[in-house]
């Protein structure tokens, strides 16, 4: 056996070497297991319950007055007076212009002067059949002239009802030389101004009254949407919302924000638009403050159904893509599945998830980033989450008390 001293120098170095990298490699290979391990990465989730939620449709629509009257001229002649504010509100009765009425006044004056002989004629006529009645039983008179006293009563009679409706019809011209509002309402601009010639011929339009309280707000759905949904309230997946026949409907202004007052729907046409395929709906809104013009354009959203054991999730916590919607879900052991799911529609920042996921699951809302980071099958821990708005709010009174 050869001893120390036999083996050359370089092979003695290189066996010295090699020992020590072994070492080394062997201490970073135990380093891991003897230092502290990493913490799981949280992800905010939301855990599913299960509930009632409305179904709600988001459909263009326009505003349109509840009821609407032009104000005529049904008398000709000179245009005197306006007697009312442009653009004001108006009440049914109230005058609104006045048109010459003194050819009208004269009219009405000659035929109650007419009225007034034909009164005279029939107080004659009747005195003197008064007169004849007792000389006839005494045979003074002959017959015929009893008879043609009886007529000459009769023909003055008629023509007092003549003349009578002689003076209606003037008083009625006259009464049409004030022109008054049909109905209550907004009048708009005038039409005609002061001095001009109307009710020649026609009934030359005055102006016009709208009235905007309440509003109608029309829109149209398409013909399939609703036939789907019908079909689903009449299986029973769907339950009609509220307790009446009639839909809840709100309105979503121009500038995004939502109209106060809560309409309902009035009916829904019963025909399809061929050339659209869509079906004409409308609504009845109030409007106390005159906040809704008519031609308004809108957006209107309508609660025609409620989905019963529905789950609402945030709208981030779902990817959507060609394939479907989908979402990720953490078991109780910490791993992350990604789940299909079948959504219904949008409320309020929510998606309505009618089939995928069972109550109780907890589906990740915040952290995707950090995921995508991780090898796959690394457990994550699921904290929950809360809205922007929430966190701000919790974080707002810690704030206050730091401050000096």
């Amino acid at each position: 056996m050869p001893t120390l001293r036999a083996v050359p120098a370089h092979r003695l170095l290189s066996l010295l070497a090699a020992i020590v990298v072994g070492a080394c490699v062997k201490s970073e290979a135990q380093a891991p297991a003897d230092g502290p391990k990493m913490p799981p990465v949280e992800v905010g989730v939301v855990t599913a319950t299960p509930g009632d939620a409305g179904l709600v449709t988001e459909l263009p629509g326009r505003v349109e007055a509840s009821r609407v009257a032009q104000v005529r001229a049904r008398a000709a002649g000179i245009l005197q007076q306006r007697l009312f504010n442009e653009g004001s509100d108006v009440k049914a009765g109230q005058e609104l212009f006045r048109i010459d009425p003194a050819p009208y006044a004269a009219a009405a004056q000659s035929a109650r002067a007419s009225l007034a002989k034909a009164r005279a004629q029939l107080a004659q006529a009747s005195a003197q059949l008064a007169r004849y009645r007792p000389l006839i039983g005494a045979q003074a008179i002959s017959m015929q002239d009893f008879t043609n006293a009886e007529a000459a009563e009769q023909l003055a009679q008629a023509d007092v009802a003549v003349a009578e409706a002689a003076v209606r019809s003037a008083e009625i011209q006259l009464g049409y030389a004030s022109v008054t509002a049909p109905i209550s309402g907004r009048i708009g601009r005038a039409l005609v101004t002061e001095g001009a010639l109307v009710g020649q011929g026609e009934a030359t339009a005055l102006a016009l009254i709208q009235q905007i309280d309440p509003v109608y707000v029309n829109f149209t759905q398409s013909a399939s949407d609703l036939f789907q949904l019908r079909r689903a309230l009449d299986s029973g997946q769907f339950k009609r919302a509220g307790s009446s026949e009639a839909a809840s409907v709100k309105l979503v202004l121009s500038d995004g924000s939502q109209y106060a007052q809560t309409g309902r729907l009035l009916f829904t046409d019963l025909s399809v638009d061929p050339g659209t395929g869509w079906v004409s709906l409308r609504a009845q809104v109030p409007n106390p403050k005159g906040e809704l013009l008519p031609g308004l354009y809108l957006r209107v959203r309508i609660e025609q159904a409620q989905a019963s054991n529905a789950i609402m999730l945030p709208q981030q916590a779902v990817t959507r893509t060609q394939q479907g919607d989908s979402v990720s879900v953490v078991d109780a052991d910490g791993k992350v599945s990604v789940r299909p799911i079948k959504i219904s529609a949008a409320r309020n920042n929510r998606w309505v998830v009618l089939d995928g996921l069972k109550a109780g699951e907890q589906v990740i809302v915040d952290g995707f980033q950090k995921l995508q980071m991780l090898p796959p099958g690394t457990a994550v821990k699921p904290v929950p989450w809360q809205p922007p708005a929430a966190a701000a709010t919790a974080i707002a009174p810690v704030l206050s008390a730091a401050k000096p």
